[in-house]
């Protein structure tokens, strides 16, 4: 890569992108940040030139309008004339059953999720191709691998986003020097939880165990330096992959119970909304969710269990 490196974010005003901007400027890096909210954007490109960014451009965008991706793509160009780096973390989640979360909430998560990163890989690839390098990092999650229930949107989308970057990396084989990795956290501390759609009664929470963001985005970045790192993030992540294609019988027994001690807060109700999904919550973006201690979380919602309270 170029020093500095020009690094484009998506999903940069909060959570796993947020921190993946701060993270590269503290390399000094020249980054492009991309969101939907301009004032979240501009707070997180003021920190980045804080700790020592080469360069910080602000770029509202919403990666399921691909005409607004080309924009993002096309400015980048006109700043830098080339991009080293990608990293979409742009994401949104929905909980509820299928069949109460409103068709366009269901539709809002592929759009960003799927669709989005579909959007920025084409108009990404065609650039890494032309230079005969560089890195397109598509952030996927341990959802994409297994099933959770009352997350199905968000399910569906990653295991889309990981066939994705399967194919994108099969097409791109021919040039050695272009990379399309595929990145899977696991539970992460971010406002995502909260910022979700809701229509299962209950606040979301990451399950653990819990990652920070800062050590997601050390991690993702890693992967520009060492694109034959595992795609999986947590080790815990190919526990629960091995016992969903091992042993489906038994994880699916579990899952049912383990959800919702494990990934809801049953001390938080919450009135069904679209969250984030359909248009940008600014004054939820963080860099941090602050969910709390997960073992005393899930101490608690045993206890909530134990007295029936349950997610609908």
């Amino acid at each position: 890569m170029s020093n500095p490196p020009v690094i484009v974010v998506t999903g940069a005003s909060s959570g796993i992108g947020r921190a993946t901007a701060l993270h590269a400027a503290r390399d000094g890096a020249h980054l492009v940040l991309a969101a939907r909210g301009r004032a979240s954007l501009d707070e997180v490109a003021a920190e980045c030139d804080r700790l020592g960014a080469a360069s910080t451009v602000v770029q509202p965008t919403d990666v399921g309008d691909d005409d607004a991706v080309a924009r993002l793509v096309a400015r980048t160009l006109e700043q830098h004339r080339s991009i080293d780096a990608v990293v979409n973390a742009a994401g949104v989640v929905a909980y509820g059953r299928v069949e109460d979360v409103p068709v366009e909430v269901f539709d809002g998560v592929l759009r960003t999720n799927l669709l989005g990163s579909a959007n920025v890989a084409r108009h990404v690839v065609p650039v890494l191709r032309r230079q005969g390098e560089g890195h397109l990092v598509l952030v996927g999650s341990v959802i994409g691998h297994i099933g959770v229930p009352s997350m199905t949107p968000y399910a569906v989308s990653k295991w889309a986003v990981r066939a994705l970057a399967r194919h994108l990396d099969l097409e791109n084989r021919d040039l050695p020097g272009v990379h399309v990795d595929y990145v899977a956290p696991g539970g992460v501390d971010t406002p995502i939880y909260t910022q979700a759609a809701n229509y299962a009664g209950f606040v979301g929470r990451p399950p653990p165990p819990v990652a920070s963001p800062e050590r997601v985005a050390g991690q993702v970045l890693r992967r520009l330096r060492h694109p034959w790192l595992p795609p999986q993030l947590a080790v815990t992540n190919d526990v629960l992959r091995l016992g969903y294609t091992a042993l489906p019988w038994v994880y699916v027994r579990l899952i049912g119970r383990a959800f919702p001690i494990g990934a809801t807060d049953l001390d938080r109700p919450v009135e069904p909304g679209p969250g984030n999904v359909l248009e940008s919550r600014q004054a939820g973006n963080a860099l941090r969710g602050d969910p709390g201690g997960a073992l005393a979380g899930i101490v608690r919602n045993v206890r909530r269990t134990l007295q029936g309270v349950t997610p609908e």
